[in-house]
């Protein structure tokens, strides 16, 4: 298992590899201030063929349209290299905001981490 974490000057995450799969876990608010940096972040981990990512949603507080897109982006991404990306959320507020921008059906999401990496 690897473990990365940054500080100042972009999102604040963690990433690390359980199971063959790259998990990032964001922290706070997801915003235009941040969007470029994250984008640049998960491009370098969806870089190579069959990028699988768990993108763990949990601990932010707040997503705007920059960080929407920054999540279409990565799907995007994702599935040109024919991998798989996984949202990991429990918050109402963000499955409302899915569904208000059609997005519902582009994100496999999950409401926990355990199940999603068969750990129970």
């Amino acid at each position: 298992m690897t473990d990365n974490r940054t500080g100042s000057g972009g999102p604040s995450h963690t990433a690390r590899v359980v199971g063959g799969a790259t998990v990032v876990t964001l922290h706070g608010e997801i915003d235009l201030l941040v969007a470029s940096l994250l984008a640049a972040r998960l491009d370098a981990l969806t870089d190579g063929p069959c990028p699988d990512l768990v993108l763990d949603l949990r601990r932010v507080e707040f997503i705007d349209c920059a960080g929407l897109g920054v999540l279409c982006r990565t799907r995007n991404r994702v599935h040109d290299r024919a991998g798989r990306l996984r949202l990991v959320t429990d918050s109402p507020a963000f499955r409302r905001l899915l569904r208000a921008t059609g997005l519902t059906d582009v994100f496999e999401v999950h409401p926990r981490m355990p199940a999603l990496l068969g750990g129970g």
